[in-house]
């Protein structure tokens, strides 16, 4: 039986780097918010052991091991199952674009093997499976937007954030998220991140935009503020890179206004532009 699944991409509406910890990684601050933009994937339980994913248009690593494959492997290690599992992904969400495509994709492979094999995982050990994945694969199991701290894993419900639309612009350039944090000048460091307050407008939600990652790859990339600048001369409240980026999101308070602006760029090669929602 093929079953069919949706992974969302997420946006990072706040992104605040509290210091580098002694384990290589970095201490972060974030608000975290999937939206309406999805990759599309098939799963089926077949007789032949192992894991074998097709993702058309994306080369994937030699012998296909990307992270939902290795999602599955862990599950299938879990529940001592000898079946196989083949995975289609239908790739919407740009890849190495800071909207965690990658991320969702092994999330929703656990959450569906989980459901296939009748293992009754609970949601915190999925989570905690998910962590050994990616940082923020547990954000794609936790259920509504979140504030997230330590390396993105420690999560918080976020309530009261106001319902808006988004025109996503990517420039069709991958950015590599080690890159970037390779290169990210910490001039200070340590402090417990706090989560920003605001109220429930586009215009309160503008207002707490902030990615410190964002100044790393405009200085090899500035079409990323290329695009800043021109989501809001075309009626965005405010506008930000995601993650690691060069995906940048504008934020708007009415559809028709998002819709306009997302046209106004039509005209660019190999550009990709999502108007999408909250979810």
């Amino acid at each position: 039986m093929i079953r069919q699944y949706l992974a969302p991409a997420k946006i990072n509406l706040y992104l605040q780097v509290m210091g580098k910890r002694l384990d290589g990684y970095h201490e972060l601050g974030m608000i975290m918010q999937r939206v309406s933009l999805y990759d599309r994937i098939e799963l089926a339980l077949v007789e032949t052991p192992g894991v074998r994913v097709s993702c058309e248009g994306v080369v994937l690593p030699p012998g296909g091991e990307n992270i939902a494959a290795l999602a599955a492997r862990r599950l299938l290690d879990l529940s001592g199952e000898e079946c196989g599992v083949e995975i289609s992904i239908d790739k919407r969400i740009p890849v190495a674009a800071g909207l965690g495509g990658g991320s969702s994709d092994a999330a929703t492979v656990l959450e569906a093997l989980n459901e296939m094999l009748g293992l009754g995982i609970s949601r915190k050990t999925l989570m905690a499976e998910g962590s050994r994945l990616g940082a923020d694969v547990p954000f794609f199991l936790f259920e509504g937007a979140a504030w997230a701290t330590g390396i993105g894993d420690v999560l918080e419900k976020v309530e009261g954030l106001p319902s808006v639309w988004y025109v996503l612009v990517n420039p069709g350039i991958a950015v590599s998220t080690a890159w970037v944090y390779q290169n990210l000048g910490l001039t200070s460091g340590g402090g417990a991140a706090r989560l920003p307050r605001f109220s429930g407008t586009a215009g309160d939600l503008s207002s707490l935009l902030r990615n410190d990652l964002e100044k790393v790859t405009v200085s090899r990339y500035p079409v990323v503020e290329e695009i800043k600048t021109r989501l809001l001369n075309n009626g965005a409240a405010g506008a930000l890179m995601s993650g690691s980026g060069p995906t940048v999101f504008g934020v708007f308070a009415e559809e028709g206004t998002a819709r306009r602006a997302a046209e106004a760029f039509s005209g660019e090669s190999g550009w990709k532009i999502f108007v999408v929602q909250p979810v």
